[in-house]
């Protein structure tokens, strides 16, 4: 008789074998994201998860809200970093990601980035200055 064909989704849990990395000492799984680290231009998240990323927990296969657990904020010469394990699975507790925000100012700009295997890297600047100086343009 011929097995029917399954994707790597479809494995049974018996035979599965869920794709973890460690990161800063802090297990993610690959297996419960859609894309690992998606390019997200420049939106970075302080807090929250990117659900549209987020396939389905690799342990308990359900598809649900995330909790934000183990939120720390340090300062490092002026930057601000947050990390935080927000995508940990409301069921059964299961870490998908960890999140790391910072924030600094250099200069007269504000730089933000983002890097988390669910909601993606990013980066942004903003002039701290009613203009910014990068859309001016030169008078001659």
């Amino acid at each position: 008789m011929r097995r029917p064909f399954l994707n790597s989704r479809e494995v049974s849990s018996s035979r599965k074998h869920r794709r973890i990395f460690a990161v800063n000492g802090v297990e993610m799984c690959v297996d419960c994201v859609e894309k690992e680290y998606p390019n997200r231009g420049n939106i970075c998240l302080e807090n929250g998860s990117f659900l549209l990323n987020f396939t389905g927990c690799a342990v308990c296969s359900k598809r649900d809200f995330m909790l934000i657990t183990n939120k720390s904020l340090k300062e490092e010469d002026g930057e601000e970093i947050v990390t935080y394990d927000p995508d940990l699975c409301k069921n059964c507790h299961h870490v998908i990601a960890r999140h790391e925000y910072t924030f600094s100012i250099m200069d007269e700009f504000q730089e933000y980035t983002m890097l988390c295997l669910l909601c993606g890297k990013a980066e942004d600047t903003v002039s701290i200055l009613p203009d910014d100086p990068r859309q001016m343009t030169l008078l001659f």
